[in-house]
């Protein structure tokens, strides 16, 4: 899979400001992206949608992101670890740690929706400036499917069968379905007894995830819940990809990225590695 070079330069320039401080002090406050993003919203009745913005946004999307991607790994330990003590919530953290990653690869790409102020932001650069475009959410552009669409129609991912725009309309093949049934039906039933796996089982279940082998990636279908086993599979796997897509373009020269791309909680458990099919591996060259 080939990287664009405008994306390679998006990234190197926006992580490039992280490896002139101690990565311990690096994470900006609590919603400092969104701040910033607010404090720039365009006036109503602007002539153009798109304001100059400075290089201090570019790195706060770069932040934004790694803490989405590990809000993506901690996500799946808890699904890996609630795997036989409830079929609810390792399905429905397992989702999340597969939402927490498309979110984490919308900032990377320059995407970030504004809730409140019903925008959604496309950070890009064009002739040396930093750039933000403000265009109008719409009732279609939900939390847990806009990242998801935004990230899908990004010819990086546009063919990557890892990633859907996640509909949830009838029978298909979607995350925030099964999420859906998880979380909304009634009489679900099917409460096992209070169990949570022990440190060397949840290793041991991880391991195994990672181990399994698919030619078709296996998305999460709501009839078939509690499909808990499709859900942290494929919740692996694209953490996984987030994780490979920064390392083959920032590789081992950014101290911030080198900190965060092996986080020492998840250290004992999560190793990053998986078997799949040369097609589905992420090869990023």
């Amino acid at each position: 899979m080939k990287i664009d070079p405008s994306i390679r330069t998006h990234v190197e320039i926006a992580f490039q400001p992280l490896n002139e401080t101690a990565a311990a002090h690096a994470f900006p406050d609590r919603g400092a992206l969104s701040l910033e993003l607010s404090k720039r919203v365009p006036a109503k009745g602007a002539s153009s949608p798109t304001v100059a913005v400075d290089q201090r946004v570019s790195t706060l999307f770069a932040t934004a992101s790694v803490d989405m991607w590990l809000r993506a790994v901690h996500s799946f330990l808890i699904s890996a670890s609630l795997t036989a003590t409830s079929h609810i919530w390792a399905s429905v953290v397992g989702y999340y740690s597969s939402h927490y990653s498309v979110r984490a690869l919308a900032h990377l790409l320059g995407y970030f929706q504004l809730h409140t102020q019903k925008k959604i932001v496309k950070f890009y650069f064009d002739d040396g400036q930093y750039l933000c475009d403000y265009t109008k959410k719409t009732g279609a552009d939900r939390e847990h499917t806009a990242y998801w669409r935004l990230v899908k129609r990004e010819p990086l991912f546009a063919s990557d069968q890892l990633f859907t725009e996640n509909a949830s309309d009838g029978n298909v093949s979607s995350d925030v379905a099964h999420r859906d049934r998880a979380n909304y039906v009634d009489h679900l039933g099917n409460f096992p007894k209070f169990k949570p796996l022990e440190a060397t089982e949840l290793k041991n279940r991880i391991d195994r995830i990672s181990g399994i082998e698919f030619t078709v990636p296996p998305i999460p279908v709501a009839e078939r819940y509690p499909d808990v086993e499709a859900v942290q599979i494929i919740a692996y796997h694209r953490l996984v990809r987030y994780r490979d897509l920064v390392d083959d373009i920032l590789g081992g020269s950014n101290r911030f990225w080198s900190v965060y791309r092996d986080p020492p909680w998840a250290r004992e458990y999560v190793n990053y590695q998986l078997t799949a099919q040369p097609s589905l591996r992420s090869q990023f060259s």
